[in-house]
């Protein structure tokens, strides 16, 4: 548990124990904590995943997935943005260390395991599939109401999480026809290729005449997001006159914000505040265009922090 969350535990345990009346009403949280189990080779990992609830009726299920080494409560502050704004968030925790290759990024080959992340979705109607049992589990043992799951899906992910998400998106496409037309978008943040393997490559490659909206926030070139890596692949294999923008100065961590930690800010630099609002507030304006079907021409002009922060927008090939 991080220190944030600590010390709220400590101040909820001493306000229950104080004299009624003392203490105002605790407000829902809007997370709650389960786990979700994915096959891998011959068995089956029980991962952990956070579940963000919006207020009303959630507007669109939102993956947020976290980067190489990373855990959910690092993408936390933008799984809670993202359920303010009204979208359900699937966060899960994704290894990234196993024997049988069952990893977020490519070590070897862990297109299988990335098989069985995309299975999520595309048993997304049935009652039984795991992410009904794991939103409806975690939702229970909080003592809450498990929203049904939204039709419509954005991918969002930081890092080695934005190979993740464009594989998932792939497979979808090339598996899941029925599921396919509810992938309304993905949002890559300061996107990293795995040194082994071509999971970007081929994703990218047959997401391009898709016409899917795949969009980055980009931090400038450094060892954290393997010299932009990732970024590149996405103007050199997506032919589009706009697939994102880049920020001039700032961190491999701006995407975590408050949700970073000392290992991330020790090897990849502490958020910069204007950059981590620019990254919330585009993510959260890109993620409803895409649901809503309302594209805007200038879509980084939304953001009046973002456009004091002279982003550069960034071409395809």
């Amino acid at each position: 548990m991080s220190l944030r969350g600590s010390t709220l535990t400590v101040l909820a345990a001493a306000c229950t124990a104080a004299v009624a009346g003392i203490c105002p009403a605790a407000a829902e949280s809007p997370v709650l904590p389960g786990t979700i189990d994915l096959p891998c080779a011959t068995s089956t990992l029980r991962q952990t995943v956070d579940w963000y609830l919006p207020a009303g009726a959630p507007r669109g299920l939102v993956w947020v997935q976290h980067g190489f080494a990373r855990a959910s409560e690092n993408v936390a502050a933008l799984s809670e943005s993202l359920a303010a704004a009204g979208y359900l968030v699937f966060a899960p925790s994704l290894p990234f260390l196993n024997l049988d290759g069952c990893t977020l990024q490519n070590l070897g080959d862990n297109t299988a395991f990335l098989d069985q992340v995309a299975r999520l979705f595309a048993t997304a109607d049935d009652p039984s599939g795991a992410l009904t049992r794991s939103l409806a589990a975690a939702a229970a043992r909080a003592g809450r109401t498990a929203p049904e799951l939204p039709r419509r899906f954005v991918f969002l992910g930081h890092s080695a999480g934005a190979e993740a998400v464009e594989y998932v998106a792939h497979r979808l496409h090339t598996t899941a026809p029925a599921i396919w037309p509810r992938v309304r978008g993905l949002v890559l943040l300061d996107p990293v290729k795995s040194f082994l393997g071509n999971n970007t490559d081929v994703a990218l490659t047959d997401l391009d005449p898709t016409g899917l909206p795949i969009l980055t926030i980009s931090g400038p070139p450094s060892l954290c997001n393997a010299l932009g890596s990732g970024t590149a692949a996405l103007q050199t294999l997506l032919h589009r006159p706009f697939v994102g923008v880049r920020l001039p100065t700032g961190e491999h961590t701006d995407a975590e914000g408050d949700s970073s930690d000392l290992v991330g800010e020790l090897f990849c630099g502490i958020p910069q505040s204007a950059n981590v609002a620019a990254v919330r507030d585009l993510a959260t304006d890109w993620t409803n265009n895409f649901l809503t079907d309302t594209p805007t021409p200038d879509l980084y002009s939304l953001t009046p922090t973002a456009a004091t922060l002279g982003l550069q927008s960034l071409a395809g090939a």
